[in-house]
């Protein structure tokens, strides 16, 4: 199957709406408290490296890499 653009552009944009999301939510949580160390905070942006180096290590190659089906066949 060859790479339609159409997919890999959304695939792009829900990255970029997770990858925004993930501060996003932090800073909305930490507005709520008055602690002056957020540890939430910092959580939030530890989890998005580990997802970012995660997607870079493995999902890359699952979303780009050849089809199940093709592997079967060899």
């Amino acid at each position: 199957m060859a790479l339609d653009t159409g997919v890999t552009c959304w695939l792009m944009v829900s990255a970029v709406l997770v990858m925004l999301m993930t501060p996003g939510s932090a800073f909305s949580m930490a507005a709520g408290t008055e602690e002056e160390f957020h540890l939430d905070d910092a959580l939030s942006f530890v989890s998005l490296a580990l997802a970012s180096v995660h997607w870079i290590l493995i999902g890359y190659s699952l979303a780009f890499g050849p089809d199940v089906e093709d592997l079967l066949e060899t």
